[in-house]
């Protein structure tokens, strides 16, 4: 009997405002559409990270929230066990800031970050708010990615790191590139949730996770997909 695909949702209870519980469900649903038995763990900022899971998901939240749960992440160091293990991680908005070496705090304060990825963010001037519309990096082999953004981050990524796409609307990292990428991790500011606009990039992580996937039927996805891309990149 294959055993359960294990996903972990990193802090519901702090980092969860966007609608980021999305992309867990979208990665529920799609392996069990492919028949693969899944066990969902939703940690609290008061409990350990575990381990031994296969896909770990965090996303975005406010400054406190943000700054809170990176201190709990660097005293608990579950996480970084688990991707030293194999495991991935899918980071959104506040969530992707967190994983690398500093961020801006309330007042744009440097904050210490976690050091999972070569990154460093700041606060820039202005909100970036709006849709989001890049290019993914040709080595992920992914369609354009479609998304919004809501944060006023400036994010710089180090030699460790590969940008995840290059915009073609919106801000991302402010630098014309969106995220980033570094073995089996992926940080992003895309919500909608990123996941629910881009399957392809849910089953990248599955992928990783579980090896080879069967295809399925991705009509509905690609009816939303086409029309936020249309309306975004209009001729």
């Amino acid at each position: 009997m294959q055993s359960s695909l294990r996903i972990v949702w990193i802090y519901p209870d702090l980092l969860s405002t966007y609608g980021d519980q999305g992309n867990v469900l979208v990665l529920e649903q799609r392996a069990r559409r492919r028949g693969i038995p899944v066990e969902v763990v939703h940690v609290r900022s008061s409990d350990p990270v575990p381990e031994q899971g296969d896909i770990y998901l965090i996303g975005g939240g406010e400054d406190r929230p943000q700054i809170l749960g990176a201190e709990r992440l660097r005293r608990d160091g579950g996480l970084h066990r688990a991707i030293q293990r194999g495991a991935s991680l899918l980071a959104v908005c506040a969530g992707y800031q967190i994983m690398g070496s500093v961020f801006g705090g309330e007042e744009g304060q440097p904050v210490p970050g976690i050091g999972l990825l070569d990154i460093s963010s700041g606060r820039g001037e202005r909100r970036s708010v709006g849709e989001l519309a890049a290019e993914v990096d040709p080595s992920l082999g992914l369609p354009t990615l479609t998304g919004f953004e809501n944060h006023m981050g400036v994010t710089r990524l180090g030699p460790g790191v590969t940008p995840l796409s290059r915009t073609l609307v919106g801000t991302g990292n402010g630098d014309g590139t969106e995220g980033c990428f570094a073995g089996k991790i992926i940080g992003t500011y895309l919500h909608g949730p990123a996941l629910a606009r881009n399957p392809a990039l849910a089953d990248l992580l599955l992928r990783w996770a579980a090896g080879p996937l069967p295809a399925i039927d991705d009509s509905w996805y690609e009816r939303l997909r086409n029309e936020r891309l249309g309306a975004v990149l209009k001729p």
